[in-house]
Formats: structure tokens, C-alpha cells, sequence
């Protein structure tokens, strides 16, 4: 197929969307797939206010139907919410062609907990941009039914993958330089990941936060004891992973947590709180993961578990799995639709001159 992936977050963010959809990406080409990505890089752009590393796209709906109708896609997927989606989901409701969404960020959470926007106001856009959607791709069922209670009803699940062979136990972990056990969060770091009720915990060890974001500098400074590692990728995150004993996740409002899985993949058994997240991924799985309304009792108990088992766990989620699993979901017949582009663009330009010789 020829597939089409419009996305704002995209590389050189770094996050869980971004790693997904590279991911995802790099999966559909080795299945003989055809991508074509259209993603900030590809525009005029500004940085996000509070967070210069996130670029929002200048881009119109005709700059990016130029690139879609050079593609000819059969599947045009809309990844994310931001001013590049906004722009294709505007090309393609005025030509009438289908494509699905799909949502991963929380964002009327987010607002609200940054700038105290209701959440209903942000609920009310999410609705607004989803709907156009043929289908809406969720990571859990979870996610599935809080979206539904705010009308956006019409999605499907889709969950993730993880590198197994990237993220594993390794003989050339990072060596810690503090007392065991060694906690480690990995991801964004900001107010929303909530990292401040992990690095509040009484509990004996060595803290490590990998990761960068806006709220990296006020955690520094409260917490000099703990170990920040910063922005990590590739080898030299798997190793950071590796040298950990137990994953400490305190967030309470993400949709799936990708992290989780390369943790475990690590041998790392996870502790978090038992919300939408965490639940749904590992709330089957008490050999993995301790969840508790304590995060200080969830640590204890996942420091009772074993690497070998989360490692196992790990490697019944794979990225071939999800990837064939988007494709099953955004399937169309792109002849079929570009000709019906193609037709309705020719009647508008038609009709004014019909009407003129008419006369």
C-alpha cells in the first residue's frame, strides 16, 4: 500500500508518539509498504512556547495537499492534533477524501494541569477534529471508553510494540554511582508525568530520572540527591534502562506509556499507580508490574519481582504485530478516492464557466 503519515511530533522531538510512529514507519517499508511522511521538517516552522524543541508547522491545506496528491496515497493517517493535522484534515474534508486519526496525548488534561483550561473546552476541539475521522486508533479500551463519554466514539485498538532486541539486559549498563536499589523513570519531564511523587518517596535506593523537558530544571534544584541523565537515545538509553532495578512510573494521565514496555523488555519490573495506562498495559500482569495506590508500597513490591519474568512479558509485544495491525485499520481503496478528489475539484472549476456561457 501506499500510506500516507501526516504527523507534528515527529524527530528531532523525542517522546513515545515520535518513537511509535518512526518506528511504525520503519516496519511498514520492511513489509513492503510505501510511506510517505509529512511532518514538520518539511515547513516553515516556530517552536512551541515553554518547549523550543517541539517545531509547529506553518504549513496550509493546500502545501499539504500538494504533497498528498503527489503521494497518491491509499491510506492517509493524521497522527496527531497539531497545525500540520489541522491542515491535512482540511485538504481532505474539502476533497472528500477518507482518512483515520489517531490520539495519544491527553491533551485537555495537559492544559488544564499547565494553564488551567477546562477540560471540556479542549474535550470540545478533540470531538470537533476526530469526528471528520473514518476511524479513531487507541491504544486501550480504557482510552476507548473515556473517549467515548466525551462523543468520540468511533475507534478501534491499537496497541504498541516494543524493540525487544534493542531493550534488553546488558553486560554494559551505566554504572550508578549510589547505594541500591537504583529506581529509574524514563520520559518527558514535566508537571504532567507527575516525577515529583517518585523522587518524594522515602524509600531507601538511588533515584534516576532520564529524560529532558520544562520542568527539568525546578527538579534539579529541589532534588540534588537524585541522578539526572538528561536526553538518551538508542544504545545509550538501552544502557541507562539496564542499569536499573525497578521502573518507577508516577504518571496519572497517559494513554498507554511506551516506556513501560521497553522497561520491561530491560528486565525491569514496573511499580506505578493503577490509572488508565499502566492498568490496561500491566493490571493483568501482577508477575511484572505492582500497582498500588501507595507508589512507595508499588516500588517494594516490584523490587519483589523478577527481571526474567518482565523480560518474558516483553517479548509477546512486537513493532511487526503493530504495524500490520495499523494497516489492517486504515485499509482503502485509493483509486476510488482520488478519482472522486478529482471529480469534485473538476465540477468546482466547471461550474462558474457552465453558468457564464449559460447565460
Amino acid at each position: 500500500m501506499r500510506i500516507a503519515l501526516v504527523t507534528d511530533a515527529w524527530h528531532p522531538q523525542i517522546n513515545g508518539v515520535v518513537r511509535t510512529w518512526s518506528t511504525v514507519q520503519d516496519e511498514l517499508t520492511r513489509l513492503g509498504h510505501e510511506v510517505t511522511p509529512i511532518t514538520p521538517d518539511g515547513f516553515r516552522s516556530l517552536p512551541c512556547p515553554g518547549e523550543p524543541e517541539i517545531r509547529l508547522a506553518l504549513a496550509t491545506a493546500a502545501q499539504v495537499g500538494r504533497r498528498l496528491a503527489r503521494a497518491r496515497p491509499e491510506a492517509i493517517h493524521i497522527a496527531t492534533e497539531g497545525p500540520l493535522g489541522q491542515a491535512a484534515r482540511r485538504y481532505c474534508r474539502r476533497h472528500r477524501l477518507d482518512f483515520t486519526t489517531s490520539y495519544h496525548t491527553h491533551f485537555p488534561q495537559y492544559l488544564e494541569m499547565r494553564m488551567g483550561v477546562p477540560r471540556r473546552l479542549t474535550f470540545s476541539v478533540m470531538r470537533r477534529f476526530h469526528a471528520a475521522a473514518k476511524r479513531v486508533l487507541v491504544t486501550t479500551d480504557t482510552l476507548a471508553g473515556e473517549l467515548a463519554a466525551h462523543g468520540i466514539t468511533h475507534t478501534v485498538l491499537w496497541p504498541r510494540g516494543v524493540d525487544a532486541r534493542g531493550f534488553a539486559p546488558r553486560d554494559d549498563a551505566v554504572v550508578i554511582d549510589g547505594p541500591k536499589p537504583v529506581m529509574i523513570y524514563v520520559g518527558r519531564v514535566a508537571v504532567e508525568k507527575n516525577i515529583g511523587d517518585f523522587l518524594d518517596l522515602d524509600v531507601p535506593g538511588t533515584k534516576v530520572v532520564v529524560g529532558d523537558g520544562p520542568q527539568l530544571a525546578e527538579l534539579q534544584r529541589r532534588y540534588p540527591e537524585v541522578v539526572f541523565a538528561g536526553w538518551q537515545t538508542g544504545e545509550d538509553l538501552a544502557r541507562w534502562y539496564a542499569a536499573g532495578d525497578v521502573f518507577v512510573f508516577a504518571s496519572r494521565t497517559d494513554t498507554y506509556g511506551l516506556v513501560l514496555l521497553e522497561a520491561l523488555a530491560s528486565g525491569l519490573p514496573v511499580a506505578a499507580y493503577p490509572v488508565p495506562g499502566p492498568a490496561d498495559v500491566l493490571g493483568h500482569a501482577p508477575q511484572v508490574a505492582c500497582l498500588h495506590d501507595d507508589l512507595a508500597t508499588a516500588v517494594r513490591g516490584a523490587l519483589a519481582l523478577s527481571p526474567e519474568d518482565a523480560r518474558t512479558f516483553a517479548l509477546d509485544y512486537s513493532w511487526t504485530a503493530c504495524a500490520e495491525r495499523f494497516v489492517d485499520q486504515v485499509e482503502r481503496l485509493a483509486p476510488a478516492v482520488w478519482d472522486r478528489a478529482a471529480s469534485s475539484l473538476a465540477a468546482r472549476i466547471s461550474a462558474p464557466i457552465t453558468r457564464f456561457i449559460s447565460r
